[in-house]
């Protein structure tokens, strides 16, 4: 457990997928630049990330000022050079705080990373989503997705069914998304879809690539 000076959360979930995440990642990433992940929640993921995508950097952000305690937590515990400190970040707003001059990172953002989000959040966040990495990431920029998803609007396994319907009850604006609504919102953005990898616990890895058309 945690002592109460100790601000670090915890998501069993991240020590199961954080091995399979990241062997797609160092397939579909820049080989160089600042990598933003949106929603860094726990910030498990960016400490675990961050050494192992050197050189590239790390910029881990979350709305809730909470998580962002958590990250900074674990980020002291495990300090690393290419880890940058959370930002404060909404991904639904119509701009972003990278987008002004003075918290743009050393290095230009070529890349998002966007884990376990958009299906436990209003459809206007992944939305938001999508427009800011339009905005922001350059030609050939990449945006990742992991998560669950449906196809053709049926769920690819029970246990997501049983997710999807869990997570409802919580809140009727969440839920398991469908994967070609996903692709349609990115393709409104110039975001192509180019790979989807199957992962572990019925999860998928969506993969997108900035356009140059629309600039």
């Amino acid at each position: 457990m945690n002592t109460p000076q100790d601000a670090r959360q915890y998501a069993p979930a991240t020590q199961r997928n954080r091995q399979p995440i990241i062997e797609v990642l160092l397939q579909v990433l820049p080989a160089s630049g600042t990598i933003l992940e949106i929603a860094s929640g726990t910030g498990e993921h960016a400490v675990f990330f961050a050494p192992r995508l050197s050189p590239r950097k790390w910029l881990p952000s979350d709305q809730n000022p909470q998580l962002r305690s958590s990250i900074a937590a674990w980020a002291e515990q495990f300090p690393c050079d290419n880890l940058y400190p959370p930002l404060e970040l909404d991904a639904s707003m119509p701009a972003w705080p990278v987008e002004k001059r003075e918290n743009l990172p050393d290095s230009p953002i070529v890349a998002i990373v966007n884990i376990n989000m958009i299906h436990i959040s209003p459809w206007s966040a992944c939305l938001g989503l999508m427009a800011g990495a339009g905005r922001i990431l350059p030609p050939s920029g990449i945006l990742y997705l992991y998560g669950p998803f449906k196809k053709n609007q049926e769920h690819t396994a029970p246990s997501n069914a049983a997710f999807d319907e869990s997570l409802q009850a919580q809140n009727p604006e969440w839920g398991v998304r469908n994967l070609e609504d996903v692709v349609a919102a990115a393709e409104a953005q110039n975001l192509v879809l180019q790979a989807t990898y199957q992962m572990p616990a019925n999860n998928l890895s969506i993969v997108f690539q900035r356009s140059s058309s629309g600039d």
